[in-house]
């Protein structure tokens, strides 16, 4: 059974913040059913985009990259997504290491 996004994305939240690793909700997206985007900004100018992707094969879920690059183009590809899904969550990690804990237990669920 898959968790509602609003439960994942509060879990998801405390655990950042428990490792001192600084987090923003950019955009609320469907408490139930939405969509999650992770953003990694490196404040460096770079950044990559995630989102999680689910393989219908094994039935594992993991976190694959959106984009990658120019903090100003990964923040273009969050808008063509948020264009065509108004139910998309859009969650920024802000961490100089490229610290983003989704290879985490318990983040892929």
């Amino acid at each position: 059974m898959r968790l509602k996004a609003e439960i994942w994305v509060s879990a998801y939240l405390t655990r950042l913040r428990l490792a001192n690793i600084p987090v923003f909700v950019v955009a609320h997206g469907d408490d139930t059913g939405g969509a999650v985007l992770v953003k990694l900004n490196t404040l460096n100018g770079q950044a990559r985009l995630f989102q999680r992707s689910f393989d219908i094969m094994s039935g594992a879920r993991t976190w694959v990259t959106l984009s990658e690059g120019a903090e100003r183009e990964v923040d273009e590809a969050v808008a063509r997504q948020r264009s065509f899904d108004p139910d998309l969550w859009v969650i920024e990690v802000e961490d100089r290491n490229g610290r983003h804990l989704l290879d985490e237990e318990g983040l892929s669920d």
